[in-house]
């Protein structure tokens, strides 16, 4: 590796800040396909639609389509600005690491924060998922509904939980290898299982058994004007933006991907066509056979419309299939559970390197090459998270998941506006470079900023999320910016420890650069 000065005017496609294994993480271990499926895991397309179709569908009737594909664009938008970050910074701390070089030491921190704290909840949430499907399935085998009702004992649930993030985390602590092999399984399962119910609701969609719910295709689905409401609208597509977080993961792990400038990115961008086409075909599909109604089996019945699948996979499946759809869920849940171990430690992993955080979590194992302090940490803080929230809040997934998307719009729309700026200098070079690094960024930070200040108003009503409250206020409030005034305090603490990080003298944008030079 060589040095050279840092900035888009170098040319140079494979520059990284710090990167490119000067951080001793394993190189070349993710091709693009594995990177790809690694991005698709990490979203986790059917726990995302068990958990939200019903929701989305609640607020948006029959025009849930339209708000998957509103949903879709400032994702879209937002991976252009990853894509050409990453061309030129192919680092791990991804978010974090560009914020510093275009805003500055405590923006970047704090954008750095939101991505940890958002996943450190994700992954809450996704330990609870696969654990209530995990007595569920077993349920269904064993043909003993006793066996399902022990998810309903607090002790048992938590235990079980504890363990799954024990194990998710062991297989993350040994490298991107052991992560790719495992993922390839299970996302290769979610995507079949997921075409098979969205066939077999189509044909039977006409049958006389669902003649009472079954609605006719139209063409109106795929249209966002056509819902009810602003109000709904923004309610549906801070659902659905949730639906599409993790692609990112991608380029967390640009580090470790053959070809650490091009691939991630590649990767993000096919990541993000299979969920939306997943999404759309399923949404079409499950409103042909059921309707979005709120009674029996549509998609808004307030009794299973947070989650879905369990309330459809008998009558659209039978009783066999149907085990392999529960078996989808528990599978999407755990293996987003995995993989969603890579971003947080990662990126813990870089802004220790930049002397953001103790030096302690810069530790690589020298076997695995993987952030291992960084990793379990994560895995401790999810299990204490998840833990505390279940004994304290009986409506625990519900209102994290909706300050997950306060989390999710702040620091996708930093990092838009990051590379707007940051390339600002390079917009009129060329029509290519105004629209990838400038025009589609910016169009994806507005509007990922708009649906934050749209959220942040909304879920001061207690009403918001579960309906629960802290002295009048809504507990999605309080959980969502009380995070975020806890990421401000440790910034503070961290100021004192490292002044020379926050005085821009480690990381900033003129901070010399390592090349990565391919074998």
């Amino acid at each position: 590796m060589t040095q050279l000065d840092a900035g888009p005017s170098t040319g140079r496609a494979a520059d990284t800040t710090g990167g490119g294994g000067g951080k001793g993480l394993g190189g070349n271990s993710v091709g693009l396909l594995g990177s790809a499926v690694i991005g698709v895991s990490t979203v986790a397309p059917v726990y995302c639609l068990t958990s939200t179709l019903g929701s989305t569908a609640g607020e948006v009737g029959l025009q849930m389509p339209a708000v998957f594909l509103a949903g879709f664009l400032p994702m879209l938008l937002v991976a252009f600005a990853y894509r050409e970050l990453n061309k030129v910074m192919p680092d791990c701390g991804t978010s974090f690491t560009w914020t510093v070089k275009a805003f500055g030491p405590r923006v970047g921190w704090m954008c750095g924060w939101g991505l940890v704290i958002a996943t450190i909840i994700v992954l809450s949430n996704l330990a609870g998922v696969a654990t209530s499907y995990f007595w569920l399935l077993a349920s269904e085998i064993s043909n003993n509904a006793s066996v399902a009702a022990l998810d309903d004992n607090k002790a048992v649930h938590i235990l079980t939980c504890l363990a799954l993030i024990a194990a998710a985390t062991a297989i993350s602590y040994r490298g991107m290898t052991a992560t790719k092999g495992v993922q390839y399984t299970l996302v290769g399962l979610q995507l079949v299982v997921l075409a098979v119910f969205v066939v077999m609701a189509v044909a039977k969609a006409g049958s006389a058994d669902f003649a009472g719910t079954a609605v006719d295709f139209s063409w109106s689905w795929l249209n966002p004007f056509s819902v009810q409401s602003f109000g709904a609208f923004t309610a549906g597509l801070s659902l659905s933006i949730f639906m599409y977080w993790g692609w990112d993961t991608c380029l967390t792990a640009n580090e470790e991907t053959i070809g650490s400038d091009k691939t991630p990115g590649r990767a993000a961008l096919i990541a993000m066509v299979v969920l939306v086409g997943s999404y759309l075909a399923t949404g079409v599909a499950a409103q042909m056979i059921v309707g979005s109604g709120d009674k029996g089996l549509g998609l808004a019945n307030p009794e299973t419309s947070d989650n879905v699948f369990a309330a459809l996979a008998g009558p659209v499946m039978g009783p066999t299939l149907g085990i392999l759809l529960f078996l989808a869920v528990l599978a999407s849940a755990a293996a987003s559970l995995q993989t969603t171990f890579i971003p947080v430690a990662r990126t813990v992993l870089a802004m220790s390197t930049y002397e953001a955080l103790p030096a302690s979590y810069a530790r690589v194992h020298p076997k695995f090459r993987t952030p291992g302090r960084a990793t379990i940490t994560a895995g401790v803080a999810t299990a204490v998270f998840y833990t505390v929230m279940t004994l304290v809040s009986e409506h625990v997934l519900v209102d994290t998941i909706y300050a997950l998307g306060l989390m999710i719009c702040f620091y996708y729309a930093l990092t838009a506006f990051a590379c707007a700026w940051y390339f600002k200098a390079e917009l009129r070079r060329s029509v290519r470079d105004f629209t990838f690094k400038g025009l589609f960024p910016l169009l994806g930070g507005v509007l990922l900023s708009a649906v934050f200040i749209k959220t942040l108003v909304d879920m001061w009503n207690p009403a918001y999320g579960s309906g629960s409250s802290v002295l009048g206020i809504g507990s999605v409030f309080v959980i969502g910016v009380g995070l975020l005034l806890v990421g401000v305090v440790i910034m503070l603490v961290m100021g004192r420890r490292s002044p020379a990080f926050f005085r821009g003298e480690i990381l900033n944008r003129e901070t010399p650069v390592l090349v990565v030079e391919e074998p």
